[in-house]
Formats: structure tokens, C-alpha cells, sequence
């Protein structure tokens, strides 16, 4: 009898398995094929914008994924740098052998976790609840909580122009039967699709023709316990090209032998990472799209073609390609194709990521709706996390919107739904210049530490961190500098007001083009490293910000502490909308906040329901 079972050797059933055994719970991970852990099939890269903070967010919480891409990346860089901090985000481009190599190696050293070769194609289910799984074989194991993490497996369908090949990524095989089960179960099913661009060959791209795009020269990493980093010029370089009006041209005039528009597709595919057919069709008004050539892998001799995901026929994909500068002689190695499979409606589930339909069933990743490595890794710790949770009879750990990205994510899932691969962005996070990469550990490190996968040591760097960059702001605001200090040569030189009067460093380090390391050699140094200084530098600069977005987030709170009884039936609430009651009845939020965001929930929905709840449950 196994604690925790996990179903799927994706990204999601990575932390989801290390996240119980680690806490000391039994645990199984069941994977089709122990050889594609953690593998790369699409983009080569983790991180980006939102994504790269989700990983941190991870790392905060004791998860693996950012300690493992620190160790394999092949380029690091840092995201709109010209902008703000609350939409910076680091990105890795990721080693496709390297990264799951390393994953494995976790797991297989990993204690109280075993590892079990299978297709999971059924469950095991008594009152309601689910006991175990069932095997294509017929083999059983029993579990006390088990995790679905099935990635983009479940009837699975590679399309590339009018075929229809059953498969899963990379020819693996596909789960055949499962989403009928859960279809049987009461779980509405839904059908996605997503895509991936060509490979070509290394050495048949003509650099001369694209540009150069290095990583970032600074000392970055995922994870907070990371403290080696690769030399900018060790990196591998990336490439940028574009396509043109002759690529256009013979997209619009295959169209109807694509998979997206001849009719075979079911699925709806992700918004935010559309193919290159459907960028052409909805912004014809643009004359070029960006495309990234990005290497795969130091063993590879492959180029990964970002930003030119397509289910053309073969043929076709031939002449597209060959029509972006640099492309023009390359070698295809492998062909782009579309993929549609079935997921859940996540509105199915607790914010918890337990199901609603069954207990103690728990569902993470692309199963839910979402799309993406980092937001599938992230739901398979929050997984492993509560399976846990639930085993010791503790409460789940439901990370606010105003706390976490992943917090953002889980709320909008279980709140708003989706009908196509939802992707985290820093758009739909109204905090997001509280949910900064600089500061992920501030946020959650305390969450991962009181479940039991922070040790003591971390948890001790972590508070003297906290200790040591608070301690130097109090320092700065008490350096002052005058009219006389030589620091106005410096001043002049940036282009910025010389001093006329008396002014403490910390104020000084309010303006635009001031930072940290500006001001450091005109004061002792106090040996924070590169981090700290960039934290400290935000910290003054956008306190105002910060103070403000606080502020909002404390309006918020009584709304987030209203609870409403999960036994509520909303058909007995008076002068309740008809869809307020259909909405409210089918999602059963936890929260007065939670309820406010469901879509069609109006502020007379939320007034009706507190006067309820003052009537019913506080007299």
C-alpha cells in the first residue's frame, strides 16, 4: 500500500512524486517509458515571462525544476530588462538530453520513492474515493491518494496536414482508455491541441543571415541555492530571423491542407502560442513574425525553430522554411506537427487540486487545461504537497493571488476554467509587482520550510539573507552625501541633477538611473552578493509601488478570509441570479474573494450572498 501515487513521468509527476517521498510519505511514480522522464518534447527552454518566476516560485517551495535547469542550461537569460522588475523573468534554454539525464538521476536516488514501468488505464474506486490504480496489464497497485499527471497522453492524435496518426509526443504510445473512465466517472472531458515547430540540422543554417542573441553576463540562476554559474562565454548563443511576405504568401495559399483549417481538428489549441499558420491568418496585417533558432542540446545537431509551430503537410513545411533568411538550404531533421489529446474541466476541481468528483484523487498539469513545463511542475508539487497534507489530516496549502503566481494560476483554473491550454502570464496577475523573481523565497520560502521540503540549513540562509538585506537598507538611509562628495562626477556622467544639498544614499538610490552597484564604491562594503544588491536596489526604488499594490492586497483580505460553507446550497438564497446560483452551485468557491471572480458573479451576486451568510451562519 503505497501513500501517494503518481501517474505520469512529465514534468507535473516529477515534483508531485519527490514532493511526498521527500516528506517521507510511500510513493510510486508510474511511467510509460522511465527513459522520457522529464523530457523536453516541445520547446527546449524553461522559463520566460511569468513562467521563469513560477520556477523560482518552485525552487522557494522546495521543489526540483530550477535546481536541475541550473545545472544543465545552455544559455541563461534575463527577460525585459528594460523594464520594470514585476515583469522580468529569467530564461534558460534548456540541454534535451542533459535535463531529463539529470531528472532521473534525482529519482532514482530519491528514498521512499519506487518506480514502476506501466500504462495506468484505470482507477480504482470504493465510496467515492479512489483506492488504487489498474494497469494495462491488469496489474494493481493500491494508493491512498493518487495523482493523475497524464500530460498531453490521454487518446492522444498527432496531426500534421489531413492524417491522423493515435500517438503521443515523440511516437510514444498513448493512453487509450482513461479519459473514457474518467468520462464515466463524472469528469467532463475536453479536447486541446498544441503543436511543435520543425528541427533542422546545426550546420545548414546560415548565421551570417540572422542575429546574434547572447545570454545575460550577470550572475543569475533559478534556484536560491544555486552558487555557480557558466561564464557568459561558455554559453550557447541563440539566433533570431524573421519571416516574410513570401511565407505568408505560401501559408495563405495552403491553408486547406493544414490540420488547423481543413477540419480534422477537435481541439482548440493555446491563444498565447499559436502556430504560424494561425499568427498569419489573425495578424495579416503584420509583415513578419519573429523566429528563434535555438540549439537543442551540446549531443544534438539540432536547431529548435521557435515560433514556427505548424501542422503543414511535409511537402509544404519544405518550401515555408526554406523562405526565412538563413533557412533557405537547411535540413529538416524532423517535421512539426499539431497534437490533440483530452484534459478535464479543471472547474472540477478544489483549489487544493483535489477533484471534486472523487477524493483524494488529485489532478496537475497539461490533464487541467494548462500549458507549459513550468505550470505543469508546479501543480505536480502543489499535488504531492496536499496529497500529503491530506494523509496527515492537516489543511491544504492554497496559495493566495497576491502570494504566487502559482497561486494566480490554481485560482484562475479552478475558479474561471479554460477552454484552451492556459498559459501563466504576467497580465493576468493584478499583484505581479509583488510576485517579483528577486523575491519568490520572501513570498513562500516559509510555506516550503513548514512542509517539510526546505531543511533547517536553507531555511537559516534564507532568514539571514532576509536579515542582511534589510539590515542595509536601514544602513543607507543613515550615508549621507553632500554637494562636495565626488560622487556628483559620477551623477553628471549619468545624466543625472548633481547635489545641491545634503542626501542619504538610500534616497539617492531612488532615481531612475541610480542602483546598487553605482553607489558601492563610495560606501563600506558590507558583502552582499549580486542578488541581494539587485533586491535591496528594488526595494527603495519601488517602495512607493510596493506600499501601494499592499494596500490592495489588505482591501482584498476580508474578502479572501470569508469562508463559505462548502455544504451551501445556493438555490437557497434569496434574490440570487438564476446565474449566480448555476455558477456558485457548480464551483462552490471557498471564499467570498473566490466567488467575486467567477465569471458572470456580479457585485449585487457577491452583496445578496454576504447578507446570506450574516443571516445563516453568524446569527
Amino acid at each position: 500500500m503505497y501513500d501517494v501515487i503518481v501517474v505520469g513521468g512529465g514534468h507535473a509527476g516529477i515534483e508531485a512524486s519527490l514532493a511526498p517521498a521527500r516528506i517521507g510519505k510511500k510513493t510510486l511514480l508510474i511511467t510509460s517509458h522511465f527513459e522520457n522522464v522529464g523530457s523536453l518534447p516541445c520547446n527546449t527552454s524553461i522559463g520566460g515571462p511569468a513562467k521563469g518566476i513560477i520556477v523560482r516560485e518552485i525552487d522557494a517551495l522546495g521543489g526540483q525544476m530550477g535546481k536541475t535547469s541550473d545545472a544543465t542550461y545552455l544559455q541563461l537569460k534575463m527577460l525585459n530588462t528594460a523594464k520594470g522588475p514585476g515583469v522580468q523573468s529569467l530564461r534558460a534554454q534548456a540541454d534535451k538530453k542533459a535535463y531529463p539525464r539529470y531528472m532521473r538521476e534525482v529519482l532514482k536516488k530519491q528514498e521512499n520513492l519506487d518506480i514502476v514501468e506501466g500504462m495506468v488505464e484505470d482507477l480504482i474506486i470504493e465510496d467515492n474515493t479512489v483506492k488504487g490504480v489498474i494497469l494495462d496489464d491488469g496489474t494493481t497497485y493500491q494508493g491512498k491518494t493518487v495523482i493523475l499527471t497524464t500530460g498531453t497522453y490521454l487518446k492522444a492524435e498527432i496531426l500534421v496536414g489531413d492524417q491522423k496518426t493515435p500517438s503521443g509526443p515523440d511516437q510514444e504510445r498513448q493512453s487509450l482508455f482513461l479519459s473514457d473512465k474518467l468520462k464515466g466517472l463524472g469528469f467532463r472531458i475536453q479536447r486541446l491541441k498544441t503543436g511543435t515547430p520543425p528541427r533542422v540540422e546545426i550546420n545548414s543554417v546560415d548565421y551570417s543571415k540572422t542575429q546574434l542573441q547572447p545570454g545575460t553576463d550577470e550572475a543569475l540562476a533559478f534556484s536560491y541555492e544555486t552558487n555557480t554559474y557558466i561564464p557568459i562565454e561558455q554559453q550557447t548563443p541563440c539566433y533570431l530571423t524573421y519571416t516574410n511576405e513570401t511565407t505568408h504568401q505560401i501559408i495563405k495559399d495552403n491553408l486547406h491542407k493544414c490540420s488547423m483549417y481543413s477540419g480534422i481538428v477537435k481541439g482548440i489549441g493555446p491563444r498565447y502560442c499559436p502556430s504560424i499558420e494561425d499568427k498569419i491568418v489573425k495578424f495579416s496585417d503584420k509583415p513578419q513574425h519573429q523566429i528563434f533558432l535555438e540549439p537543442e542540446s551540446k549531443e544534438m545537431n539540432t536547431i529548435y525553430v521557435q515560433g514556427f509551430s505548424t501542422s503543414m503537410p511535409h511537402d509544404i513545411q519544405e518550401k515555408m522554411i526554406r523562405t526565412i533568411p538563413g533557412l533557405e538550404n537547411c535540413t529538416i531533421l524532423k517535421y512539426a506537427y499539431a497534437i490533440e489529446y483530452d484534459a478535464i474541466d479543471p472547474l472540477q476541481l478544489w483549489p487544493s487540486l483535489e477533484t471534486k468528483v472523487i477524493k483524494n484523487l488529485f489532478t496537475a498539469g497539461q490533464i487541467n487545461g494548462t500549458s507549459g513545463y513550468e505550470e505543469a511542475a508546479a501543480q505536480g508539487l502543489i499535488a504531492g504537497i496536499n496529497a500529503t497534507k491530506l494523509l496527515n489530516n492537516e489543511p491544504p496549502l492554497i496559495l493566495k493571488r497576491d502570494e504566487a503566481y502559482i497561486g494566480v494560476m490554481i485560482d484562475d483554473l479552478v475558479t474561471k476554467g479554460t477552454k484552451e491550454p492556459y498559459r501563466m502570464l504576467t497580465s493576468r496577475a493584478e499583484y505581479r509587482l509583488l510576485l517579483r523573481h528577486d523575491n519568490a523565497d520572501e513570498r513562500l520560502r516559509q510555506y516550503g520550510y513548514d512542509a517539510h521540503l526546505v531543511n533547517d540549513e536553507v531555511y537559516q540562509d534564507y532568514l539571514n539573507k532576509m536579515k542582511r538585506i534589510h539590515d542595509e537598507i536601514e544602513r543607507l538611509d543613515t550615508i549621507r552625501f553632500t554637494p562636495k562628495h565626488e560622487i556628483n562626477d559620477i551623477l553628471e556622467e549619468l545624466g543625472s541633477t548633481r547635489l545641491t544639498e545634503g542626501i542619504s544614499a538610500k534616497s539617492l538610490l531612488q532615481r531612475p538611473e541610480m542602483d546598487y552597484q553605482k553607489i558601492k564604491p563610495f560606501i563600506e562594503d558590507v558583502q552582499l552578493t549580486y542578488e541581494e544588491e539587485k533586491r535591496v536596489t528594488i526595494l527603495i526604488k519601488y517602495k512607493g509601488y510596493i506600499d501601494k499594490a499592499l494596500r490592495q492586497v489588505e482591501k482584498m483580505k476580508k474578502m479572501e478570509e470569508k469562508q463559505i460553507p462548502m455544504n451551501l446550497d445556493y438555490e437557497d438564497v434569496l434574490n440570487l441570479s438564476l446565474e449566480a446560483k448555476q455558477k456558485l452551485n457548480q464551483i462552490k468557491p471557498l471564499t467570498i474573494a473566490q466567488a467575486s471572480r467567477i465569471s458572470g458573479i456580479n457585485p449585487a451576486d457577491i452583496s445578496v450572498l454576504l447578507i446570506h451568510l450574516k443571516q445563516h451562519y453568524e446569527g
